[in-house]
């Protein structure tokens, strides 16, 4: 997964308030317990010298996902006055948290990004038109198509770009083509790696018909073509896409797990364990972070000013010519800002599948034997 969205976060040196909450709206009175929880988050932040202008410009994000229904929670994050970033994440955190230092505290956020998976969705349902309509010469039945672009687990309170139209039906193949280059138009401009089909089985098979080799790995077929009612601000057939995304790798990012194994067998100790990873990010030299889920990183690194200034001990960045430098006590922030800060990519995978050594690896660009 690509790190580049926390590029605002970076844009200026710190200090920075990070905050991470539970916005749920599955509570009878949701305002009331954000509000409750906020106001304790806030009292930490003010206890830990965050200025008052940085609180409140929090206090203006905070809570404003209302129009998402469910479970879901909240990353907001403000720096100098002023709001940098506030996001809605698929799960509420697993524990709340409000931090004020000089870097923010990106792990939470980047790991509910990924995997990353970019997907669509299309469901297609025939509609009996009344009678009065129909007996003015118009058709009697039509067909509704719902299209929906989305990149999991995010787009389950941040769905993509969504169409939904209702066309006669007898117009079908005319529009299956349509719909057909659209979705191989995805394939390119998006990277679309599944798309997903439901409703009526008819215009369902057809589509499949009509589409080119090139779609038929990413076609998936569901059985259960019921229409279910949408909630609001969240994704198309939500549950149905978990059962088929949660645990699942992009497949650029299948390869580069691949290529990791390779590298370990060859050099593990230039690819596995916190030394090595440091190293790696300190050279410019890894290609992707790879971190173990749950994450278990319980050792402070000590960071500089740029994203490179990173090392086990001061006296190492000490040796480095480094005047400024701190022990930064979160250390999955300080990695994940040298992974964004050197273009490095960002795979997270469950530790019974792939155990690491301290819980964090890398895929090296390049080795130097």
């Amino acid at each position: 997964m690509k790190l580049q969205f926390l590029d605002p976060l970076y844009a200026r040196p710190g200090p920075i308030a990070s905050v991470y909450l539970d916005t749920s709206r599955d509570l009878d009175d949701a305002d009331r317990a954000v509000e409750l929880r906020w106001h304790d988050l806030r009292k930490s932040l003010l206890a830990h010298d965050a200025d008052q202008a940085t609180v409140d410009a929090l206090a203006g994000a905070v809570g404003t996902g209302r129009e998402v229904a469910g479970r879901h929670g909240q990353a907001v994050f403000a720096a100098h006055g002023r709001l940098v970033l506030a996001e809605c994440l698929p799960e509420p955190p697993a524990r709340e948290s409000a931090l004020y230092g000089m870097l923010p505290d990106t792990l939470s956020l980047a790991l509910q990004h990924t995997p990353d998976i970019p997907y669509a969705v299309v469901i297609l349902h025939r509609v009996h038109v009344p009678e009065h309509t129909a007996g003015h010469g118009g058709p009697d039945e039509e067909l509704e198509i719902d299209c929906e672009s989305g990149r999991w687990p995010t787009s389950r309170v941040a769905p993509g770009a969504h169409s939904h139209r209702r066309i006669p039906v007898d117009g079908w193949p005319q529009e299956v083509e349509r719909l057909v280059g659209q979705l191989v138009t995805g394939m390119g401009e998006a990277g679309t790696e599944m798309v997903v089909l439901a409703g009526d089985p008819w215009a369902v098979n057809s589509l499949m018909r009509a589409a080119p080799s090139r779609l038929h790995g990413a076609l998936v077929k569901l059985k259960d073509g019921q229409h279910r009612r949408r909630e609001t601000g969240r994704a198309l057939l939500e549950e149905e896409l978990a059962i088929l995304l949660d645990g699942r790798l992009r497949d650029r990012d299948r390869h580069q797990v691949d290529t990791f194994l390779a590298q370990r067998a060859r050099h593990p100790e230039y690819v596995e364990g916190l030394a090595a990873t440091v190293a790696a990010l300190q050279r410019g030299q890894a290609q992707t972070l790879i971190l173990s889920r749950p994450v278990r990183l319980d050792r402070h690194l000590w960071v500089g000013a740029a994203p490179v200034h990173l090392a086990l001990t001061g006296e190492e960045l000490s040796a480095f010519g480094l005047h400024y430098y701190w022990e930064e006590p979160a250390p999955g922030a300080a990695l994940i800002r040298a992974a964004a800060g050197t273009q490095a990519d960002l795979i997270s995978v469950p530790d019974e599948e792939l155990p690491l050594e301290d819980g964090v690896a890398v895929v090296l660009r390049y080795t130097g034997s």
